[in-house]
């Protein structure tokens, strides 16, 4: 479901800019680009843009296919996955956004089997400063706990 969102806010996200566009070159990176920059506003690489990432890990930990300079986007969700039945679940929200510069040697590179994929994301430290530069963050439950645990501070707006 992540990779859903990440691509419907892709979407709204460049719509509603002045500035960027979705990346229309599949699998590019990164997911917004500079409006114009590239033929077709289509690139498998470009150096500058907007990766988009949705997750339902508190403090906004995610995974990447390699860690890059770039700008990333974090949008921490929450879904009702246990009420029963599932027409009373209470509706998905948004609980924490991220944004903020990161830089290839922040990653930590998690090597796979011959089955797997090569993974990256921020380690401990790294998080902590990427988390400094949030845009949103609710109080509910969620974001609570990762602020106990020191991972991301207790606001609501900035």
């Amino acid at each position: 479901m992540s990779g859903l969102i990440s691509d419907m806010l892709t979407s709204s996200l460049a719509k509603h800019s002045r500035a960027l566009a979705a990346n229309g070159y599949h699998n590019g990176h990164p997911d917004l680009i500079i409006q114009g920059q590239h033929p077709n506003n289509a690139v498998k690489a470009a150096e500058e843009g907007i990766e988009i990432k949705s997750t339902r890990n508190p403090g906004g930990k995610v995974d990447t296919h390699g860690g890059r300079n770039q700008w990333l986007c974090v949008f921490v969700y929450e879904v009702d996955a246990q009420t029963e039945p599932a027409a009373r679940r209470r509706p998905m929200i948004f609980r924490e956004i991220y944004l903020g510069r990161v830089e290839k040697g922040d990653f930590k590179v998690y090597e796979r089997g011959a089955l797997g994929t090569r993974t990256s994301s921020l380690p401990a430290d790294a998080m902590s400063r990427f988390r400094e530069n949030w845009i949103y963050l609710d109080r509910a439950s969620s974001t609570r706990r990762a602020a106990k645990r020191g991972s991301a501070p207790r606001a609501s707006s900035k």
